[in-house]
């Protein structure tokens, strides 16, 4: 045994040099414009180690972490239905990151980085999807003064709560992922400080103003060009899928969607016609380019989404019942935890389990729970994929759930 464990050392240390070298290699071929390795910054510094480069590393972390599985059962856009074939989350986040590398692999940028941002990008949506971040943010807002925004709260898993050391460049690109509107260049962010410490101290005040300011999170912009095409990705991985979603459920748009001489007619036209016209437009720059008839047509598409789909859906079926429901669990949770109630829920599903494992285990939770109680009941119920909340919601109020889900054979 002993013979065999020096044998590996020797070669891992006459590898290391040729590893070492390629890897170097490869991050001094990646555009000027890209994030390299070398320049990734932490809050608390860490020794490289060549088989695992920062982002990578950032990469795993956030696959890894127990958040990560809770994307198989959070609503994408449609909510209640048993069906096999609309996207979750866990599908949406490999769908941008897919979309992300490809733009970044013809541009020559770092794909490490783009991968570890789509990854980590919606950890924080609640169930039942943007309808469950209004419902949320309603009521932490009405109880604090603050609002609850579901790029926000990804940053607060991964750095906060989890404590996962994880880069400023992944951080800052999971916070800035999303807007709302459509722009036809995306000049990277510029940080106005260099030292880590400081860098930091700007970011934490750019998301601190997203919890106070209304509206503050569509004026952020992500500052590397990798950061950029996840956000753009983002709206091409959801724009023409969640139109199959709504042809796959049989859901009455009313008139059918019409093909755009810009961008086409189907999903896989969409985003083969924005790859293509980003990469042609943005190659050798230091920004993202749209030009001005796509991006006018992708603000179109955009609007056409949201008044056939998300508006509509929103104020029908379900939704104004799932609204009440999540008023009363979440009275129902802060209650507990105010009163100290170690048989909630909230306690033992939550404050109990978040830090299993961990090497400080007891020093972290005792920390956690001494945090401002409405902030913990956040973070419990936007943590809760769609079943595990109707299922605590019928723990807590036995009988009073009337919404029931459209079954594979139930008619549309």
């Amino acid at each position: 045994m002993e013979e065999k464990k020096l044998h590996f050392q020797r070669y891992s240390d006459e590898m290391f040099g040729t590893l070492y070298e390629d890897q170097v290699k490869r991050q001094d071929a990646l555009s000027v414009y890209a994030c390299k390795d070398k320049q990734a910054v932490r809050r608390k510094k860490e020794k490289f180690h060549v088989a695992r480069p920062n982002f990578i590393k950032d990469a795993e972390r956030i696959l890894h972490c127990r958040y990560f599985n809770r994307y198989a059962d959070k609503t994408q856009v449609f909510s209640l239905y048993k069906n096999d074939d609309i996207t979750r989350r866990v599908l949406h986040v490999q769908i941008v990151s897919r979309i992300a590398r490809n733009i970044g692999r013809m541009l020559n940028l770092n794909q490490d980085l783009i991968e570890a941002v789509s990854l980590g990008h919606d950890l924080g949506h609640t169930p039942f999807g943007h309808a469950g971040e209004r419902f949320l943010s309603a009521l932490f807002f009405e109880h604090t003064g603050r609002y609850f925004n579901h790029n926000v709260h990804s940053v607060r898993i991964l750095d906060k709560l989890l404590q996962l050391n994880l880069s400023l460049q992944t951080l800052d690109g999971i916070l800035c992922h999303n807007g709302e509107q459509v722009r036809g260049e995306y000049h990277p962010y510029q940080y106005k400080a260099e030292s880590a410490e400081r860098l930091f101290q700007e970011f934490d005040a750019r998301a601190e103003r997203c919890y106070t300011r209304e509206g503050e999170t569509k004026t952020l912009v992500p500052f590397t060009l990798e950061g950029c095409a996840v956000r753009i990705s983002d709206v091409i991985a959801y724009l023409g899928k969640d139109r199959q979603d709504a042809a796959i459920l049989g859901i009455d748009l009313e008139e059918p969607f019409g093909a755009n001489e810009v961008l086409g007619a189907t999903n896989a036209e969409f985003i083969s016609n924005l790859i293509g016209s980003i990469v042609s437009e943005s190659y050798g720059k230091p920004c993202l380019v749209l030009r001005h008839e796509v991006a006018e047509a992708l603000s179109y598409e955009k609007e056409l989404n949201f008044h056939k789909i998300y508006k509509p859906q929103d104020k029908s079926g379900p939704y104004p019942a799932l609204e009440v429901m999540f008023g009363r669990v979440y009275e129902k949770l802060l209650g507990n935890l105010s009163a100290g109630n170690e048989s909630s829920p909230i306690f033992r599903h939550h404050i109990g389990i978040l830090y299993k494992g961990f090497p400080d285990e007891r020093e972290k939770r005792e920390q956690y729970r001494s945090e401002e109680p409405n902030q913990i009941v956040v973070d419990y119920i936007a943590s809760m994929t769609d079943d595990y909340f109707m299922d605590l919601h019928d723990h807590l109020f036995p009988g009073s759930n009337k919404i029931k889900y459209h079954s594979y054979f139930s008619e549309v």
